[in-house]
């Protein structure tokens, strides 16, 4: 790999680093802003929702604006967009405020990790993608990692409006190194705007039996997995652990299973294949669910997290390969919508936890999960079906 792209690829992941540290950094202290602004838990929660839904809800737009426009200029006017939502939540006066906030940070932040990695899919070959996107499935897991940490101690010996004023300054830096590495950049990517070849991109997506097998999974996914993240506050309290700072570690123990992943997949591949990771991630993700029902230790509850990461990343990781070859004339409109099918489940789930939770209990809840996500990882290894090179 070359001097060159290796600095844009390092820059690449800066990026999605810097705009993933927003996603899950409220959840430690969402406890917090619902008792500033006087709501329940099940309303704070919908922050999560509210940054998930539009995230999604941009991902076709955004997608085909990256196609015909470019993707390093689209990445980084969405930073430029992501630091004023910061700063929007840092002063905002009422919870609408702050869930217009959210709104603009979701919306800007789907234009970075999802065209970047249709921007390394252009880059990296196809036999060495699956480890190119790892350490950008690193940086991302880097990203909610830190968010989620650093949110919970802010909260914890401060106030919440001071996580988005810390995470502003960080995608303020990234904004300007992408400015200055992407500047000049021979853009291959960069079509004459034309509505017919858009069209016949999406044509080329769907025509591959894959999408919808990869949509859907996604989806799923971002039900059963993240729409657990926004609550595990509330649950740890219930359990005994009240400190806003233990939940972040916890939570960003998922996204350090993610980095732990990046690191290990070069190996895991050749070890398990592609099938092996699907269904072994399922299981894995499946047997943390279940043990994470009964409410253990806050440690124990780390080390859960921290293997739910790894599992969910070793099923995620291996669709999103499939995902970048849907279509390679249309790669970021493929890797989009993937995206929007991942945040309609993040949008999703907190609605279905919060109905969940305390209807079924915590136990049934995270039970029933647990057989889902095993079900889904198997469902994946035995539909998905081998890439092909597309006629050219």
């Amino acid at each position: 790999m070359s001097k060159t792209l290796t600095a844009i690829l390092t820059t690449v992941s800066v990026c999605t680093f810097a705009a993933s540290l927003s996603i899950r950094a409220l959840d430690p202290v969402l406890l917090q802003i619902a008792g500033d602004f006087t709501v329940n838990i099940q309303t704070a929660a919908m922050l999560s929702s509210a940054f998930a839904f539009t995230y999604a809800a941009v991902q076709p737009a955004m997608g085909a604006t990256a196609d015909m426009l470019g993707k390093t200029r689209l990445i980084t006017f969405c930073l430029a967009v992501l630091v004023g939502g910061m700063v929007l939540g840092a002063l905002a006066p009422s919870f609408q405020m702050l869930m217009v906030s959210r709104i603009v940070c979701g919306a800007s932040a789907g234009g970075v990790f999802p065209i970047a990695l249709a921007f390394t899919g252009d880059l990296v070959p196809v036999q060495e993608r699956q480890v190119a996107i790892g350490r950008l499935i690193g940086a991302a897991m880097g990203g909610n990692l830190c968010g989620a940490a650093v949110g919970g101690v802010i909260g914890e010996y401060g106030n919440w409006r001071g996580v988005f004023m810390v995470l502003a300054a960080v995608v303020l830096a990234s904004f300007i190194a992408a400015l200055l590495v992407f500047r000049g950049l021979k853009r291959p990517d960069t079509p004459k705007p034309d509505l017919r070849t858009l069209k016949a991109g999406y044509a080329s997506i769907f025509a591959n039996p894959n999408a919808m097998i990869c949509f859907s999974a996604v989806c799923i996914e971002g039900i059963l997995i993240f729409g657990l993240l926004p609550f595990i506050a509330a649950l740890l309290a219930g359990w005994g652990e009240p400190r806003l700072s233990i939940a972040g570690i916890v939570i960003g123990g998922f996204a350090f299973g993610g980095v732990i992943y990046s690191v290990i997949v070069a190996r895991l591949l050749p070890l398990l294949g592609e099938r092996g990771m699907m269904i072994g991630g399922g299981v894995v993700m499946a047997a943390q669910l279940a043990a994470v029902a009964f409410g253990l230790s806050w440690p124990v509850m780390l080390m859960l997290f921290v293997l739910l990461g790894i599992g969910f990343y070793m099923l995620h990781g291996s669709i999103q390969l499939y995902a970048t070859e849907l279509s390679t004339q249309a790669r970021a409109s493929a890797v989009a919508l993937h995206a929007f099918s991942f945040f309609v489940g993040h949008a999703l789930g907190p609605v279905a936890y919060g109905f969940s939770l305390p209807h079924l209990g915590t136990v049934a809840t995270l039970l029933g999960a647990a057989i889902a996500v095993a079900l889904l990882g198997l469902a994946c290894a035995l539909l998905l079906r081998p890439r092909v090179a597309e006629p050219v």
